[in-house]
């Protein structure tokens, strides 16, 4: 796995969306790494991860909406990268909801700037669209779904990310067919850990309640999700991103990723119990009035594709992606000074057990 530090090191690497939780943790990666990091991201507050670990100190952080297209265009040209990872979005199925006008702006007219800027860039030789697994018509079915299988979109989250996907594909066929950039989507689950503060998401919502000292309420507690910890899902991202710098393509448009014991065990009410057992910590309840809006009930991906041609493999299953998150987030409650010691930290425990360090 040596040749990961080998293709980023020194490398200009822009990563959209490097403010937010995955973000960050990919951006903090990458400098681990020797990367030269660059983002392109909304200002986040406070009390959020990116804040709260002075990344920007770190790397050139641009703080941009990418809904501005001649802005945005602007500051991609002069960073001129070799790389983009493209994960900024309005990450949110509630706030779809709510607010499903910025969904579809920052999601698709987002995605299309951001492949529009990408077209008149001299260095770039690999892009990795992240959307999401919720870009599957859901028939919550008892089997995973395959990268193959048909698009679409219950909600105005999940609709948005499926046309992110016709959109890439729509540009690489239109735009990017006889170019040497090496363009993939990617599509992972619910990620899960430590110094994510995001509202309604379910780990997080643990930590608050522990914060308030008050009960948790799911919403839906019998809801199946891959859940993975963000370090195997940044590493899918990376991998991806070596084979394209590798080949100049990689065999596959898109890739799923997902837990390798992905059953049906794992639903929203397990994981909140595993990561309370391990944590020490909280309370949760049954929400039973809970119907606001429509959410899967159960999705499953088959991540075999991104096994085979990409050689990817999880550190974690998903209880060790729960333990993982649960220390993280002791280790946070316990100093919360130390956010990007606790971060960097695991993530150097990871670079050396995928033997890269």
């Amino acid at each position: 796995m040596e040749k990961i530090k080998q293709y980023y090191k020194g490398k200009k690497v822009l990563i959209t969306g490097h403010t937010g939780f995955k973000g960050t943790w990919f951006s903090r990666f990458l400098i681990q790494l020797g990367a030269d990091v660059y983002g392109i991201g909304l200002k986040e507050g406070d009390n959020q991860i990116f804040s709260l670990t002075k990344s920007e100190n770190d790397m050139d952080s641009s703080i941009q909406n990418i809904c501005d297209y001649e802005a945005t265009a602007t500051l991609i040209k002069k960073i001129d990268p070799e790389v983009i990872f493209h994960l900024a979005a309005q990450p949110l199925v509630l706030k779809s909801y709510t607010d499903p006008i910025e969904t579809f702006n920052s999601n698709v007219m987002g995605t299309i700037h951001v492949l529009e800027a990408a077209r008149s860039l001299t260095k770039l030789k690999a892009m990795v669209m992240i959307t999401t697994d919720k870009v599957y018509h859901n028939n919550e079915w008892v089997y995973p779904y395959r990268e193959t299988d048909k698009l679409g979109g219950y909600d105005p989250y999940s609709a948005s990310k499926a046309m992110c996907e016709l959109a890439i594909s729509s540009y690489v066929h239109s735009f990017f067919n006889t170019s040497k950039v090496g363009i993939t989507s990617v599509r992972a689950g619910n990620v899960i850990g430590g110094g994510d503060f995001a509202e309604n998401r379910i780990i997080p919502d643990v930590v608050r309640s522990i914060q308030s000292g008050q009960n948790v309420s799911l919403r839906s507690p019998n809801s199946i999700r891959p859940w993975q910890h963000v370090l195997d899902v940044i590493w899918a991202y990376l991998l991806v991103g070596t084979t394209i710098l590798e080949k100049g393509e990689t065999p596959s448009s898109s890739y799923n990723i997902a837990p390798l014991d992905n059953s049906d065990t794992h639903t929203v009410e397990y994981i909140v119990k595993k990561f309370i057992s391990v944590i020490e910590q909280g309370t949760y309840e049954i929400d039973k009035n809970a119907n606001f809006a429509h959410e899967m009930g159960k999705l499953r991906l088959d991540p075999s594709l991104i096994q085979a041609e990409v050689q990817w493999s999880p550190l974690f299953n998903t209880e060790e992606a729960i333990e993982q998150t649960a220390q993280e987030y002791k280790q946070y409650l316990e100093n919360p000074t130390n956010l990007k010691g606790i971060i960097d930290n695991s993530i150097k425990n990871y670079l050396n057990d995928k033997g890269v360090l």
